[in-house]
């Protein structure tokens, strides 16, 4: 229940004027308020009901404004903090040196598949070679078999 239906309340069941300065006490409102409460014509009244909503989207917008300030003034000390600053230095090192690994890695690999081509291409050659000459020798076999030499 909200204070002003507490008051409302406590009205009704007592039927008999309450203390004005002992529910602006115990509610913590002001002498004003609690007058203008008791003249109220109860929950449904809609003037009240647009007070009551006027308050709470003040209390709103106050949250809100404290919740932005507080979000600018991190991003703004954070961005410019002395360890933000090195954090960002390193970031940039770190980044330069992965790239000159980044090179040396890819040069290193591209040799090793370019020295790969050319020795599979070079041991293709001799294979070649050696089936050739292996087909020379068989036929000077023959024809030396054939010479009647061996």
């Amino acid at each position: 229940m909200t204070k002003y239906e507490n008051i409302i309340k406590q009205k009704a069941q007592n039927k008999e004027p309450a203390d004005i300065d002992a529910l602006a006490k115990k509610y913590n409102m002001s002498v004003t308020d609690v007058k203008k409460l008791k003249d109220d014509r109860g929950p449904l009244d809609l003037t009240r009901q647009i007070g009551e909503l006027q308050c709470e989207m003040a209390g709103l917008k106050t949250k809100v404004h404290d919740a932005e300030l507080e979000t600018s003034l991190v991003k703004a000390i954070g961005i410019n903090s002395p360890e933000m600053k090195a954090a960002k230095a390193e970031i940039t090192e770190l980044k330069e040196t992965l790239k000159s690994r980044d090179y040396t890695r890819q040069h290193d690999y591209q040799f090793l598949i370019d020295e790969n081509r050319r020795l599979e291409e070079e041991r293709n050659i001799l294979t070649m070679d050696n089936k050739r000459l292996a087909h020379q020798i068989d036929d000077q076999v023959n024809r030396l078999r054939k010479a009647g030499v061996l």
